[in-house]
C-alpha cells in the first residue's frame, strides 16, 4: 500500500483494485489535474454534475478565465445559460480527451466522460432526451446522466432508443435503479425490433450510497428515532448489495455505479464486483495512501442486525431497500431525491451567476 514512506515502486490501491477484480473506477470530477492523478492510478472513466462543474470552475477560475471570457466576446447574442452549456461543454470535452485512448483501447466499455443533463429538466422528458441526444454527439466517448424522476424514466427508454449510453443519476434506491435497468431494457428491444446496433451502448446505473446514508440519518433525527452509532452509514453499501445481486441475477444491461462517498465503505465493500466506483480526488488520495487490505467484499453481506434495524426503525430505508418500495411516479418526493436536485438547481443556479459576472461585470466590484 502506498503511504508517504512507502517506495515509488510498490502500487497505490486503486490500480490494484482495477488489477484484481472487475471493478473499476472514475475519477469524480472533470478536473483535468484531477483525471490525470485519477489514470494514473487506474481510472478509465470520469464523472460531472453541476456541483462538481461549479468546484471545478471555482477552484480553477485562472485556467477557465480566458476561455470563458472568449465564449462571452465571439457570441454577443447568447445569454448565460447558451454561455454556461458551451463552457460545460467544453470541459467535458477536455476530459473526454483524456480518456479516448482507454476508450479506444476497451472498445468502448470504457474510457467514457458523463456530462449531467440541465437539473431544472427533471419533470421535463422532451428535454432530457433532446440534450442527451446533443451531449451524445459531441465526441464518442460521451455518456449521459439524467436524473430518476418520472420523467427521467422516459427519457432513458428514449435516449437508449436513439443509441445514447446513458448513466442514471440522482438515484438512491432498489425501486429507481430497477426501474432504470427495464427502462433501458425497452430501449435497447427497440433498436433491435428494428435491426439498430446496441454493441457500442454501454448503460450505468448511479446508486448514491453517500447521500442514501446521509438521508438516513436525517430522517431518522427528524423522527425521533434512536439508531445504533454507524448503522446508518450502512445503508447504501446494503442497498447497493442488494442491488447487485438483482442485477447480475436478471441480466440486465446497466452497470452499477457506486458514487457519493462519505466514508471508506462505499469504496472497500464494492471491491470484486462488476461495477464502477465513481470516487472524488480527496478520497482517492486517503485511499492511496491507506493501509486498509485491497480485496474482493462485493460478496460479503451486511450484518443482517444493521439490515433488520434499519428496516425496523426507518420507514425511508423500507422505501430504498424494497424492489416494491416506491412507485416511478413517488421518485422525486423521496428525500434524498428531492434533497439533491434542490442541491443541483441551486449549483446550476450559481454557475449561471459566476457566468453573468463575465457578461454584466458587477460596478461594485474592482
Amino acid at each position: 500500500m502506498n503511504s508517504s514512506k512507502t517506495p515509488q515502486s510498490v502500487e497505490s490501491p486503486m490500480l490494484l483494485t482495477a488489477k484484481i477484480s472487475e471493478t473499476d473506477y472514475w475519477n469524480d470530477s472533470c478536473s483535468i489535474d484531477e483525471l490525470s492523478y485519477a489514470i494514473r492510478n487506474g481510472a478509465v472513466g470520469a464523472t460531472t454534475n453541476p456541483s462538481i462543474v461549479l468546484n471545478v470552475l471555482k477552484k480553477e477560475l485562472a485556467v477557465w478565465k480566458e476561455p470563458l471570457t472568449r465564449l462571452v466576446s465571439d457570441n454577443p447574442g447568447w445569454n448565460e445559460e447558451q454561455i454556461a452549456w458551451r463552457l460545460i461543454e467544453e470541459m467535458g470535452l477536455k476530459s473526454a480527451a483524456l480518456l479516448m485512448p482507454i476508450f479506444e483501447r476497451e472498445k468502448g466499455r470504457k474510457g467514457r466522460l458523463s456530462m449531467q443533463t440541465n437539473p431544472v429538466n427533471y419533470r421535463n422528458a422532451e428535454a432530457l432526451v433532446e440534450q442527451a441526444v446533443q451531449f451524445h454527439e459531441l465526441a464518442p466517448n460521451i455518456q449521459v446522466k439524467i436524473p430518476v424522476t418520472a420523467a427521467g424514466i422516459v427519457a432513458f427508454e428514449e435516449a437508449t432508443y436513439r443509441g445514447v449510453t446513458i448513466n442514471a443519476t440522482v438515484c438512491f434506491t432498489l425501486p429507481q435503479a430497477i426501474a432504470v435497468a427495464q427502462a433501458v431494457e425497452r430501449g435497447l428491444a427497440r433498436r433491435k425490433s428494428e435491426g439498430k446496433p446496441t454493441e457500442h451502448i454501454f448503460p450505468a446505473c448511479t446508486i448514491m450510497v453517500g447521500r442514501l446514508d446521509d438521508w438516513m440519518k436525517i430522517a431518522a433525527t427528524r423522527d425521533g428515532t434512536l439508531l445504533t452509532p454507524g448503522y446508518a452509514d450502512w445503508a447504501g453499501v446494503a442497498t447497493f448489495k442488494k442491488a447487485y445481486g438483482i442485477f447480475k441475477e436478471r441480466g440486465y444491461r446497466s452497470r452499477l455505479l457506486s458514487a457519493a462517498y462519505r466514508n471508506h465503505l462505499h469504496w472497500s465493500e464494492f471491491i470484486g464486483g462488476d461495477v464502477i466506483l465513481t470516487i472524488p480526488y480527496e478520497w482517492q488520495v486517503l485511499f492511496n495512501k491507506s493501509h486498509l487490505e485491497v480485496k474482493e467484499r462485493m460478496n460479503n453481506p451486511v450484518d443482517q442486525k444493521i439490515i433488520d434495524q434499519l428496516y425496523a426503525l426507518v420507514p425511508d430505508f423500507r422505501r430504498a431497500y424494497d424492489e416494491d418500495g416506491m412507485a416511478v411516479d413517488e421518485f422525486e418526493k423521496f428525500g434524498a431525491t428531492a434533497r439533491t436536485l434542490r442541491t443541483f438547481c441551486d449549483h446550476y443556479h450559481e454557475l449561471l451567476g459566476i457566468v453573468r459576472d463575465f457578461m454584466i461585470p458587477n460596478p461594485d466590484k474592482r
